[in-house]
């Protein structure tokens, strides 16, 4: 298992932190997602062989925030 922690521009309040939460989760290969509004950041820890940080950056900016990688 793999963590990867990465910023996020563009979140205002926990109905984000819900979104950002939910579009991850779904991605096969993410075990636990925790985001933080406050710190502005994502911890996900995934399964590299199945998944990685394009595959979340692509859901993050899909969802309609920014992601720093």
């Amino acid at each position: 298992m793999q963590t990867s922690i990465i910023p996020i521009k563009g979140m205002t309040c926990m109905g984000c932190v819900r979104s950002i939460k939910n579009v991850l989760e779904q991605i096969p290969g993410v075990m636990n997602t925790e985001v933080s509004l406050e710190d502005a950041q994502v911890t996900i820890q995934y399964d590299a062989a199945i998944t990685g940080i394009d595959q979340f950056k692509q859901a993050i900016e899909e969802a309609g925030f920014e992601a720093f990688i």
